[in-house]
């Protein structure tokens, strides 16, 4: 029985537990190998040999609470996070609200845990369920207007971004559209806002810690108390991909 056992033969368990989940199958997504192989030929199941296939968490990750908040994701899966923390602060000390300072925290969470393409568009569906539209539309439309200098606010298009795509790089016509509906859009600011606040030079000097926010994701964060991914709503899939992003089926 768990409860009589020693603190040692847990921590044996534990193990056997790991060790045997080691033992099973982990097999990476379509997505995640896509550009690697050739799409048009049949895919090659790895070798088994009479194993199992890993159908739950994947042991080389920590493990996520049974309720997860959005505080634990930082934690467990968008960690360090540095970049995002830091916009955050960024945005506090110009004096934002507790919305853009919100927004910019989560700004590139898909990027942190999920997928770079489109990166704005992931994010914004991925927390609609749980913020203030104005933080969600915000945060999608930061996807287009980062490659548009908008010197009213002192934002130019970034150094970073030359270097990265090359000097003749030119946003796809689907970007430039978004940028033109955001330009007139009540919310333009806000988004923009965190284009300003964005760091596109990271200080590996400077540390700032998840819990300084605490306050401000607690008033702003509509957290489910089934926990992210297992509340039913329209996006908890995605939290669920990301808790465990190798699961088989």
């Amino acid at each position: 029985m768990i409860g009589t056992m020693t603190m040692l033969e847990r921590a044996e368990a534990a193990e056997r537990a790991m060790s045997e989940e080691l033992d099973r199958v982990i097999v990476k997504s379509v997505l995640y190998t896509s550009g690697e192989l050739d799409p048009t030929k049949p895919a090659v199941r790895p070798p088994d040999g009479g194993r199992l296939y890993l159908m739950g968490p994947d042991p080389r990750l920590p493990r996520m609470p049974e309720k997860p908040t959005i505080l634990d994701f930082f934690k467990y899966r968008f960690a360090p996070a540095n970049h995002l923390l830091q916009s955050a602060r960024l945005a506090q000390k110009s004096g934002a609200s507790e919305k853009i300072i919100l927004a910019c925290l989560l700004h590139d969470i898909a990027i942190a845990g999920f997928i770079r393409s489109d990166h704005g568009y992931w994010a914004a569906q991925l927390l609609e369920p749980y913020v203030d539209e104005e933080v969600s539309w915000a945060i999608r439309y930061h996807q287009a207007l980062r490659f548009f200098a908008d010197e009213s606010v002192g934002y130019r298009y970034p150094d970073m971004y030359v270097k990265l795509f090359g000097p003749d790089y030119k946003p796809e016509p689907h970007i430039e559209r978004a940028y033109r509906e955001a330009r007139e859009h009540k919310w333009y600011m806000s988004s923009r806002l965190i284009c300003v606040n964005d760091l596109y030079s990271f200080d590996p000097n400077v540390h700032v810690r998840l819990e300084e926010f605490t306050d401000i994701v607690g008033r702003n964060f509509k957290q489910p108390k089934e926990g992210l991914g297992f509340d039913g709503s329209p996006t908890a899939h995605m939290w669920r991909t990301i808790i465990a992003p190798t699961k088989y089926l």
